[in-house]
């Protein structure tokens, strides 16, 4: 394994898809620090719905001025509410603003980082910095959502979480802000066909060939 001072990674995907395994795998291997920016925004969500503020950008940008993203990473965000919730949020041009900047404060102290999320070779390490490497993920709806089932433990019909992480992917692409697109660089891992075990090989042969 080849070691760095520097490397800078940026993962994207539709819902789903094993970007977020697949990321953690890949910082663990080369000591990378992860930020997965869709726990952000389901962060923000959460938050929405407990407290329901009369001003949400207003409300949310002091709540992302006082904590920090470990304290985010630890919460249980995963619930089909708010799934179903943080689509609509996420095209919220105001609140990923909100968004951009706290990873930004996070990215420009980390020489060695990766970022997964849906908007980040595009815009989040288009530039200042930019990635070294962009990877693209994508799975089969059929397989995503039943992987999603399980996660969930059966909480929900199969069919119900099928729908939502379809009405998720589709808006993430149509959204006007930031959409969902594979950047023309970047490399794509189909993990419909390949196990974790065969991710990482790929990923890793990959990064190993960087100067």
């Amino acid at each position: 394994m080849k070691k760095f001072n520097k490397l800078i990674i940026a993962c994207d995907g539709e819902s789903a898809s094993g970007k977020s395994t697949a990321a953690k795998l890949i910082s663990k291997k080369y000591k990378l620090l992860l930020i997965n920016s869709g726990l952000l925004y389901r962060y923000g969500s959460k938050l929405v719905i407990r407290d329901k503020p009369k001003n949400i950008i207003n409300y949310l940008e002091q709540k992302f001025k006082n904590i920090s993203y470990k304290t985010i990473a630890k919460q249980n965000l995963h619930s089909e509410q708010i799934s179903s919730h943080v689509a609509i949020l996420a095209k919220n041009k105001k609140f990923r603003e909100i968004v951009n900047q706290f990873q930004k404060k996070i990215i420009k102290t980390n020489k060695k980082i990766c970022v997964e999320g849906r908007d980040i070779a595009s815009k989040i390490l288009a530039k200042n910095p930019k990635y070294d490497l962009a990877f693209y993920f994508k799975c089969n709806i059929k397989i995503a959502s039943y992987r999603r089932w399980l996660d969930i433990k059966k909480k929900v019909p199969l069919k119900e979480v099928r729908n939502s992480l379809y009405k998720r992917t589709q808006m993430d692409k149509k959204r006007k802000n930031s959409p969902l697109i594979k950047v023309k660089d970047a490399i794509l891992i189909r993990t419909d066909i390949l196990n974790k075990k065969q991710v990482l090989f790929k990923m890793s042969k990959i990064i190993d060939k960087l100067n």
